[in-house]
């Protein structure tokens, strides 16, 4: 299971757990609170009824009184309450009142009328100056059957309990506001998990964001290439980021290090020991005409031995990113610069330089570098034209990108060296000279990923080998 599916069910579950307990907490007090918020009214509505009903016994009209004649009349006809899209048509309440000893006197119903009463909490709590109140299945097997009674005593003018006065209410009328109050909470829980669910989703979405520029980053070193360092949002995967860079810098540079003694150890080999035979031959002071092709030939190899150095600190200088020093450059100014300081040689081949360059044109990158890139693509053209031949240089637009083509018209490139040509120390036979040092097309392909830019070496439909170099129009 991947790490973003992980955290987000972890984060899930936490807060599914913590709002199963919370909104179990308040589904469990939804209940008792509606039914003490309900006790709260039934006492107030009580003790109402029993000054109207001390009046009606006072007057010796229980029966006709006040209360008897409002309980009459008052369920003729709806009420028409409608209370938070609950209907309330009919008084729900049933009130009797008892005398001083617990007979019922008045019924509103008439079911208990003349019962003795006295045994019940509500009355028998009240006529003792108490606060008398119970709860009574009227099914005993029945939990929804029960109900609520609230007392309240009947006084005289000089305190003297002559009666109690019972309010009761069944519980099930107040099953509507219950079950909505659930549901709501019910409701409520689910978009809380929803919205929990789509915090989670967003930083799972981050997370998995910024490790995806991390791998990126890794694989893209892991190619060979050198990509830039993602930024990252936080600063503990920014700290993580930096390490990573750390580490391949420093990985890059043992790696180098190694590559580049093995490398330049291989290729000194054969001009030392060419050296070192000139020596001995002329050691054994041989005649003049072979003493000098020796010298020539020590001459020859030097050279050689320097130009390999000089190119070595080059491709190194490059390659270790040490100088960037990029600039608006004007590209076909800078490739017409390329193509002019190479007319001599053009000139002693009888080589046709055609030149086709869209201008002008800017991009942003080390201009050095870039003419040193470009030469190098003409160097390898002019090194495999046969003499008077033709070489093509193509500079122009593509949609964000500026593309040169260099192309020449000798024997083209093998299939098996298409894949290798970029390789250091890489070289083929030249037609009219030895092999070079095989760092020219190694140093152009540097010079492209030092510009987020890109070269490829083809071969030409019509023959030939094509070098095709894009940069990017924008600095990325």
């Amino acid at each position: 299971m991947r790490i973003g599916l992980r955290l987000l069910l972890g984060f899930f579950m936490i807060v599914a757990v913590a709002g199963y307990f919370v909104m179990n907490i308040f589904v469990q007090e939804v209940k008792p609170g509606v039914r003490r918020a309900t006790e709260g009214m039934m006492v107030d509505t009580a003790n109402l009824l029993a000054q109207i009903a001390e009046q009606d016994i006072r007057n010796r009209n229980l029966n006709q009184g006040h209360i008897a004649q409002a309980f009459s009349d008052i369920n003729r006809a709806p009420i028409g309450a409608k209370i938070d899209h609950i209907v309330k048509n009919r008084m729900e309440y049933r009130v009797y009142i008892t005398d001083s000893k617990g007979k019922v006197i008045f019924d509103s119903t008439g079911e208990g009328l003349g019962q003795d009463y006295s045994r019940w909490n509500d009355v028998y709590l009240t006529l003792r100056g108490k606060y008398g109140a119970r709860s009574t299945r009227l099914d005993p097997e029945d939990e929804s059957s029960s109900v609520m009674y609230v007392a309240a005593p009947i006084k005289t003018t000089d305190g003297q309990i002559i009666g109690s006065l019972t309010v009761s209410k069944p519980n099930q009328t107040m099953q509507p506001v219950i079950r909505r109050s659930e549901r709501r909470m019910e409701i409520a829980g689910i978009i809380l998990l929803g919205i929990a669910l789509l915090i989670g989703a967003v930083f799972v979405w981050w997370i998995n964001r910024s490790i995806s520029r991390l791998v990126r980053y890794a694989s893209e070193v892991a190619e060979g290439n050198a990509p830039t360092l993602p930024k990252m949002d936080g600063p503990e995967l920014s700290s993580l980021a930096h390490a990573l860079e750390s580490m391949r810098i420093k990985l890059e540079g043992k790696d180098y290090i190694e590559k580049y003694v093995h490398t330049l150890t291989h290729e000194l080999k054969s001009p030392l020991a060419a050296i070192r035979g000139a020596a001995e031959i002329l050691q054994e002071m041989p005649p003049q005409p072979v003493a000098q092709r020796f010298i020539n030939n020590i001459k020859q190899q030097n050279e050689r031995l320097q130009l390999l150095v000089d190119r070595m600190l080059q491709q190194a200088q490059v390659e270790s990113r040490i100088r960037q020093e990029k600039a608006s450059v004007d590209l076909a100014e800078l490739l017409n610069g390329v193509i002019d300081a190479k007319e001599a040689q053009f000139a002693h081949r009888q080589i046709t330089v055609s030149r086709n360059i869209d201008a002008p044109v800017t991009v942003r990158g080390d201009k050095l570098l870039l003419e040193q890139a470009f030469s190098n693509l003409l160097e390898n053209a002019l090194d495999f034209t046969p003499e008077q031949g033709k070489i093509i240089v193509t500079g122009e637009f593509v949609e964000n990108h500026y593309r040169v083509i260099v192309i020449d018209n000798g024997p083209g490139m093998p299939v098996y060296a298409l894949d290798k040509v970029f390789d250091r120390f890489y070289s083929l036979p030249r037609p009219d000279k030895e092999k070079s040092t095989g760092l020219g097309l190694s140093f152009v392909r540097e010079v492209a990923i030092i510009h987020q830019g890109t070269i490829h070496l083809v071969n030409g439909e019509e023959g030939g080998a094509k070098a095709i170099f894009i940069l990017p129009m924008k600095d990325k």
